[in-house]
C-alpha cells in the first residue's frame, strides 16, 4: 500500500473512532442534563449541541497547534453547510416533517443569523484574530445564560422511569457512570481529533491540494456526523425540539467557539477559496434555515430540498479536489 493510502486508511479509522467517542460524550452530557432538569429544546441547543461540536473543536485546536490554522475556518464553514443541508435535511425526510412549540423567533434565530454574518465581517479580511475571538466568545456566552435562564422550570422531558430512584431523585449509580463515559470519551475524541488532522496533513501534501478543501469537504462531513446520528434519531423517535436545537446550537457554537477558542492560541488565516464560494453558501444555507422555520415547522419536501442544495455544494466543492467532467457541470 501506498503511502497516501495509509493515510487515507488513518484518515477514515480517526475520523470514526473522534464520531463514535463524540457519540458516547453527547449520550452521557445529555443523561447528566437531564438529571440536572434541563428541558429538552434546551438540552439539544446545549448540553447536545457542545457535545456534537466536539470533533469540529478538538480537530481544529489540533490544526492550529500543527500550524496549519487554514483548516478550521474550512472546518466551521463546511461543518455549517453540511448541518443544515444535509443533517436537518435528512432529519425532515426521515421524521416526514419537523415541528417545534419553542419560540425560535424570539432570540435563537436572529442570533444564528447574526452569528454568520458577524463571522463574515470578522474574516473577510483573511484573518481572524484574537480580538475577535473574544467578541465571538462572548456573544457565546450571553447566548448560553439567555437560552438556560429562558428555560429555567419548565418541564422536563425524556426521562426514564430507570433515571430515577424510588423518592424520585437522581440514580447516583447511573449518574456516576455517565461522568465517567464522559470522561474517558473526551480522551478518545482527543486522540481521534489529532490523528485526523495528521491524515490530513499528510493527504494534502501528497495529492498537492489545499488543506482548507478537504477541511470544507470530508472532515466537515465526517464530524459532523454526531449532529446527524443525534437529529435523525430524534426525528425518528418523535423529539423534533431535541433535533431543530441540536442543529440550531451546533451552528451557534461552531461559528463562535470552534473559530473562537482556537484563535486564542493564535490568529487564524482565512484562504481565499472559503471566502469567495463556501462562506456565501453557508450564508444562504443560513437564511434558508431562518425562512424555513418561520412558521414552526419542516416539511418533507423542505427537506429534499435541502439534500438537493448540499449535493450541489458537495460536487462543486469536489471540482477543486478532483478534474471530474461531471463534477464540473454543477
Amino acid at each position: 500500500m501506498s503511502a497516501l493510502g495509509v493515510w487515507v486508511v488513518v484518515f477514515v479509522l480517526s475520523l470514526l473512532v473522534l464520531v463514535k467517542a463524540s457519540d458516547f460524550f453527547t449520550a452521557s452530557a445529555e443523561r447528566i442534563g437531564v438529571y440536572l432538569g434541563i428541558p429538552s429544546f434546551i438540552v439539544g441547543v446545549t448540553i447536545v449541541a457542545l457535545g456534537t461540536s466536539l470533533p469540529e473543536l478538538l480537530s481544529s485546536i489540533v490544526a492550529v497547534f500543527a500550524g496549519s490554522t487554514e483548516i478550521v475556518v474550512g472546518n466551521v464553514v463546511g461543518s455549517n453547510i453540511a448541518n443544515i443541508l444535509l443533517v436537518l435535511g435528512l432529519s425532515a425526510v426521515v421524521g416526514k416533517r419537523l415541528i417545534t412549540d419553542y419560540d425560535l423567533l424570539r432570540v435563537d434565530l436572529p442570533l444564528l443569523v447574526a452569528s454568520a454574518f458577524l463571522l463574515t465581517v470578522m474574516i473577510y479580511d483573511g484573518e481572524f484574530t484574537r480580538t475577535e475571538a473574544v467578541i465571538s466568545l462572548a456573544a457565546l456566552l450571553v447566548y448560553l445564560i439567555y437560552a438556560v435562564q429562558a428555560e429555567s422550570g419548565s418541564h422536563v422531558d425524556g426521562v426514564t422511569p430507570g433515571d430515577l430512584d424510588g423518592d424520585g431523585k437522581p440514580d447516583k449509580k447511573q449518574l456516576a457512570r455517565a461522568i465517567v463515559v464522559l470522561a474517558v470519551s473526551a480522551l478518545f475524541i482527543f486522540i481521534g481529533a489529532k490523528y485526523t488532522i495528521e491524515a490530513l496533513l499528510r493527504m494534502s501534501a501528497a495529492l498537492n491540494i489545499g488543506k482548507e478543501i478537504i477541511a470544507a469537504s470530508a472532515v466537515a462531513f465526517g464530524t459532523s456526523l454526531p449532529e446527524l446520528m443525534v437529529s435523525v434519531s430524534a426525528s425518528r423517535q418523535g423529539k423534533e425540539e431535541m433535533a431543530i436545537g441540536n442543529i440550531l446550537g451546533s451552528n451557534i457554537f461552531n461559528t463562535l467557539a470552534v473559530m473562537g477558542i482556537p484563535a486564542l492560541f493564535a490568529p487564524l488565516v482565512i484562504p481565499h477559496a472559503i471566502i469567495v464560494f463556501s462562506l456565501p453558501m453557508m450564508i444562504a444555507a443560513t437564511l434558508l434555515y431562518f425562512f424555513m422555520t418561520q412558521d414552526k415547522e419542516i416539511t418533507q419536501w423542505e427537506g429534499w430540498l435541502l439534500i438537493i442544495f448540499y449535493v450541489v455544494y458537495i460536487g462543486r466543492a469536489s471540482c477543486d479536489i478532483y478534474p471530474w467532467p461531471w463534477a464540473r457541470a454543477l
